[in-house]
């Protein structure tokens, strides 16, 4: 009786073992590979001890200079902050030589600091670069020994495919030695799962690995363009500095007759421009423009102030013969990065000072949209594009200034229904003899760009 109840207890044994194989795709395994597969495992976890040890430490030290990094980092943009607000204050206040000429070395120490900042966030993102690379290398040799292990697995189980996992139970003599054999098969079946997930894990994150390592050689490339214009600033605040002591012979009287002489020559242009534009007809198709209030426009600069809107405002009516703002002026020390406000493609760039300084826009851009506006962009210090290039929202497109009439530096917009401007070569009434280049339009072309930037409330 007592026989035939372990006979029968054998046979149920035997059908859940099937079943179980069966939902786990006939894997089979005999008592030499569950022993094999059970020293291999003691073995990847000793290693995998020392190894989590010495990775222990490298990513300590490396925490610490990631760390001391981002200090010096903080601490430069700090200084950089406060010879900004300086500049700011310097800029509003240049209205002798001497205030001018300090406003200019006070914006060369901000593009100094700049510089640093941008040689040390290379050197931050160059070493960022290097530990993703040796991240890569070791997750792709993880890879190979995972993959190595697991054919080794899989070879084994499958040169013992052909042996009866019945037969090997019915072979014992006892149910605890049945048993063990099923605990052993069970260990086998959870090698072969953990060894496939590992190998998955790794191959996920060496992707992710290689994401980001391009990512940061994007940086790069980016932050090296940011230094080279840095040092393009530097290189342009310190012409100005040596040309206004030679224009001045370093005599305040010098000085003011230069700034008398801009003011006039200001708004002789200004005049001869407005008076042909109020002659130009054109009519202006609603269905053309985006709404009033759908700021497709982003803002032009990180850090927005408006210092004059459009229209007759009280700053208009003293600066300008109109009596009228034709833009809006943003606050922006000189160096500031532009941004494109909306995608497009560029008209046009300029230079109005190369044939009559100080009297018009300086350095400009202006960029046709894609809905209908265009704008010009005025004052610049460094232009970054060129005539036919396509720009994004967001782009860095030049870099602000004090070029053309400006009373300090700043960044000028002005915004045209795109089909009523275009770019004109005219003769100058401010400078005889030389003629200008530049946006011109309709009157009832000008729109006000406020329409089109997001709310403002400073």
């Amino acid at each position: 009786m007592r026989k035939k109840f372990y006979t029968c207890t054998f046979v149920l044994l035997i059908l859940l073992i099937c079943s179980i194989l069966k939902q786990q795709n006939n894997v089979a395994h005999a008592d030499t590979t569950a022993t094999a597969g059970t020293v291999v495992v003691a073995t990847t976890n000793t290693t995998q001890t020392t190894t989590s040890s010495t990775d222990a430490a490298n990513e300590a030290a490396l925490k610490q200079q990631i760390d001391d990094r981002n200090q010096n980092i903080a601490q430069l943009q700090q200084e950089i902050a406060t010879y900004t607000a300086l500049a700011d204050k310097t800029s509003a206040e240049a209205n002798t030589l001497q205030k001018s000429i300090k406003s200019l070395e006070v914006t060369r120490k901000k593009l100094d600091l700049s510089i640093d900042l941008a040689k040390k966030k290379i050197a931050a993102t160059t070493q960022d670069i290097k530990t993703l690379g040796n991240d890569i290398s070791s997750k792709q040799s993880n890879i190979l020994d995972n993959q190595k292990a697991l054919g080794q697995l899989i070879n084994s189980m499958a040169q013992n495919e052909q042996i009866s996992i019945v037969g090997t139970v019915l072979s014992k003599g006892s149910l605890s030695d049945a048993l063990q054999v099923i605990d052993q098969i069970s260990t086998v079946t959870s090698s072969l799962k953990k060894s496939t997930d590992d190998l998955s894990q790794a191959k996920f994150s060496l992707e992710t690995a290689k994401t980001q390592n391009e990512v940061k050689k994007n940086d790069l490339v980016k932050l090296s363009g940011s230094l080279l214009d840095q040092q393009k600033l530097v290189n342009i605040t310190q012409q100005q500095k040596n040309q206004l002591l030679t224009d001045t012979k370093s005599k305040e009287s010098n000085y003011q007759k230069i700034v008398a002489d801009k003011v006039a020559k200001e708004a002789a242009l200004e005049k001869d421009v407005y008076d042909f534009e109020a002659k130009l007809k054109y009519k202006i198709d609603p269905n053309t423009l985006p709404s009033a209030g759908s700021a497709p426009f982003s803002w032009p600069t990180d850090n927005v102030k408006i210092n004059q809107f459009f229209g007759k405002t009280v700053g208009a009516s003293r600066l300008y013969a109109s009596g009228s703002h034709n833009g809006v002026d943003f606050k922006a020390s000189l160096g500031t990065p532009v941004h494109a406000v909306l995608s497009g493609v560029v008209l046009g760039t300029g230079d109005t000072d190369l044939t009559c300084p100080r009297a018009s826009f300086g350095r400009w851009i202006l960029i046709k949209n894609d809905d209908g506006l265009a704008e010009i962009f005025g004052h610049l210090s460094l232009i970054k594009v060129t005539s036919g290039q396509r720009v994004s929202t967001g782009d860095i497109i030049a870099y602000s200034g004090n070029t053309g009439y400006s009373t300090g530096p700043h960044l000028h917009i002005s915004v045209y229904a795109a089909n009523s401007v275009n770019i004109q070569t005219r003769p100058s009434a401010a400078c005889s003899g030389k003629t200008y280049t530049m946006p011109i339009a309709p009157v009832n072309g000008y729109l006000d760009p406020m329409l089109y930037f997001p709310s403002y409330n400073g």
